[in-house]
Formats: C-alpha cells, structure tokens, sequence
C-alpha cells in the first residue's frame, strides 16, 4: 500500500491547531494535529447531500443568495453549483488562507474548479463576521465549519451553534430561508437550541460514502416566512 505524503501544513487561527495536508495515490486527506483526520476526498457523500438537500429546500426564484461557511476540499460547493441557477451568488467564508490556496491547487481537480466559478466569491475570514453583518441577506445557510455543534478546531466556533450564533443566521436569513448544518454525529441538545432561535427543525442522517458505514447528520432549521 501506498504510504501518506505530507503536502503542507498550516496553522488555524485564534490557536486552532495544525492543519496537515496529506496524499497518497489519487486520494487526499485534511488532518487536524492531535485530533486525527477532519476531511478525506474518499469519503464526501454527506458534503454532497448538505448541499443537494439545501437547494432543494430553496424557495425558488433565479437569483438565490448562498452562505457557506468552511470551503474545506470543495465538494460542498461543487454540489451546490449543480444545482444553482446561473443567476445565484454564493458567499463562501473560509477562515484558513492555505485551505483557500490547497483548493486552487493540489485540491482544485477534486471540485472541478469550483472556486473560479462566476457565481462564487470568497470570504477569508471567519463566517460569525459574516452572519454578524448580514441583515435578511441570504436564502440559505450552510455550515461545515467544524465536526459540528461540538467545536473540535477551535473554541470560538462553538459561538456558532449557540444562541448567538443561532440568532445571527436567523437575522442573515431571509423569510422562509433555511439554515443547514452538518455534523459528524448526532446531538440531542442542539435541535432544540435551534428552536428556541425560533426555526422549523428538520433532521437528516445520510451515509459518508456510498450506501454503507458512517452516518453524519444534517439539520434543516427553516426561518418563518414572516
């Protein structure tokens, strides 16, 4: 078997960590030091339905305004763009530069190129600023920014999957708007956070890979149309 080459590394802001980018053959893996590995290009099925589930929620019209926080290898906003029309716009934050450049480069043939799509412009920075200055901006919000309501990379995100940050996506969300969240696993206390931020809560296991193994979840945390 092949051995993992180390590519890169970089450090995550506000005292994150280590990222390290790793290859061996075709394959590539995002590993956080200490931690294990965040995200592998073998196992996407989820990033998938995040996105796919998320258009389909979408109210309609031809030019719907996407958030989506953490650009990780690119397969959610690949996924998105199949199924956005040519008239939407998608807002992608991403808090570590060298995730951005990993995509434009070694990474960039995993998403076909999906950051040099015209619909798509780049935030580098963290998403909270984004949702902070967001009044009624969007029609949909994904969030993969971490391993989900848990912060693992750094604490601050955790000020997402709060009342805080809860109230913020709703604010940025446009009536009827929804707001998906992935996870690596399941968590009893956070569909109930995001009613109280006053959303319609929906929750959705999908597959890593295929029809088979590991179950990520996804929440569907809709906005009320008034």
């Amino acid at each position: 078997m092949l051995p993992w080459i180390l590519l890169d590394t970089t450090e995550i802001p506000g005292n994150g960590g280590e990222l390290r980018l790793y290859q061996r053959g075709n394959d590539f893996s995002i590993r956080l030091m200490g931690h294990g590995e965040l995200m592998s290009s073998r196992m996407h099925g989820s990033e998938d339905a995040l996105a796919a589930q998320a258009c389909a929620r979408l109210a309609g019209g031809a030019t719907p305004r996407m958030l989506i926080g953490g650009l990780g290898m690119g397969f959610t906003l690949a996924a998105a763009l199949r199924y956005l029309p040519a008239g939407a716009q998608v807002v992608v934050a991403e808090l570590v530069p060298a995730v951005v450049e990993w995509n434009r480069t070694r990474l960039g043939a995993l998403a076909a190129g999906a950051l040099d799509d015209a619909r798509v412009t780049v935030h580098l920075g963290d998403v909270a600023d984004v949702l902070r200055a967001g009044q009624r901006a969007y029609d949909t919000i994904l969030l993969d920014v971490d391993n989900g309501p848990e912060g693992l990379t750094r604490r601050q995100n955790d000020w997402l999957y709060n009342a805080g940050g809860l109230n913020a996506a709703y604010a940025a969300l446009r009536p009827g708007g929804v707001l998906a969240v992935w996870s690596a696993g399941p968590d009893q206390r956070f569909p109930q956070r995001l009613r109280a931020a006053r959303f319609a809560v929906e929750e959705l296991r999908v597959h890593a890979h295929g029809k088979k193994g590991t179950r990520h979840v996804i929440w569907f945390a809709t906005r009320a149309l008034t």
